[in-house]
């Protein structure tokens, strides 16, 4: 079953062409700003994150492609990216390293991509600024085979009491200047939209979170009956 376009309401529509413009215009200084996050506070974090990946692989918001050098050369990616700017960087960066990627605009929040297209999908750093993060989660696991995991690698808010009134004070102007959500967590969604998480481990005084997820195997016994005349060797005379 194909889903074009996941209906979205008009206020997130406004804010996802809002972040558009926003990435657009950050993607000609995005590597040099987020070079020094990636060395100081999430230094081996993307290295992390594409060990874990394997089979068809889905990349939401693969941005200027700061994860292409990380994958196994027999991973088969697909990245999707909301800004023409940052993909343009990541085409170059994937030409540069030889990789034959299939990149292309498209919206993580309504994935035209059929439903279990993907053995992994990975996000880094993406849900943050992501409108409708929820949403981005159920498109997820739409798209992933029983059985498929879910990577991610995401700031988010801290468990510490002093770290987290910080991160509130900082939070309206992060969101207004770059779209950036200082204050969420993948985990308040995982359970809801039907991912068992596998593993989560927090760095940073808990900024930093990686969580491997998976969507259940389909059992025996949710599979939906075999109707007269599909086969089942009930039905032969």
């Amino acid at each position: 079953m194909m889903r074009s376009g996941r209906p979205m309401k008009e206020a997130t529509v406004r804010e996802t062409e809002r972040v558009r413009r926003l990435q657009d215009k950050e993607a000609p200084r995005y590597d040099r700003n987020m070079g020094w996050f990636d060395r100081i506070l999430f230094a081996g974090g993307r290295e992390w994150a594409c060990s874990q990946v394997h089979g068809e692989v889905l990349e939401l918001a693969v941005g200027t492609g700061r994860n292409l050098p990380y994958y196994r050369p027999d991973v088969r990616l697909t990245g999707i990216e909301l800004s023409p700017q940052m993909l343009e960087i990541g085409k170059k960066r994937a030409e540069e390293l030889g990789r034959d990627i299939d990149l292309r605009i498209g919206d993580a929040q309504a994935l035209e991509f059929e439903d279990q297209s993907f053995d992994t999908v990975i996000i880094t750093f993406g849900l943050c600024t992501i409108p409708d993060d929820r949403g981005a989660v159920a498109e997820a696991h739409r798209v992933l085979r029983p059985g498929g995991r879910l990577v991610l690698l995401e700031h988010v808010r801290s468990p510490s009491l002093a770290v987290r009134a910080a991160q509130r004070a900082l939070d309206p102007l992060a969101v207004r200047f770059a779209a950036d959500h200082l204050l969420r967590d993948p985990l308040d969604h995982l359970a809801s939209v039907g991912f068992e998480i596998e593993s989560v481990e927090r760095l940073k005084w808990g900024i930093v979170e990686r969580v491997v997820a998976r969507k259940p195997e389909v059992r025996d016994d949710e599979q939906p009956p075999v109707r007269s005349g599909e086969g089942s060797v009930l039905d032969r005379p």
